[in-house]
């Protein structure tokens, strides 16, 4: 019976082992998809105002156009 409790043991701890060893390159491809994330929402933002500065600059043009003619 000890044999058997020994064998399961080990082999219990060769497959923590094995999951922690798996899981190494996680934090890094978290991040890495975390980074792509925050690019893609900046550069949305950037286009977005872009075209909010377009228009107000477009608007504020034509008002002093009106009040100056």
């Amino acid at each position: 019976m000890s044999d058997m409790i020994l064998l399961t043991y080990y082999f219990i701890q060769g497959t923590v082992a094995r999951a922690i060893r798996d899981e190494k390159g996680e934090g890094v491809i978290s991040a890495a998809i975390a980074v792509l994330i925050m690019a893609a929402l900046g550069a949305l933002m950037w286009i977005g105002i872009q075209q909010l500065w377009g228009d107000a600059s477009s608007q504020t043009s034509d008002q002093i156009a009106k009040i100056g003619s």
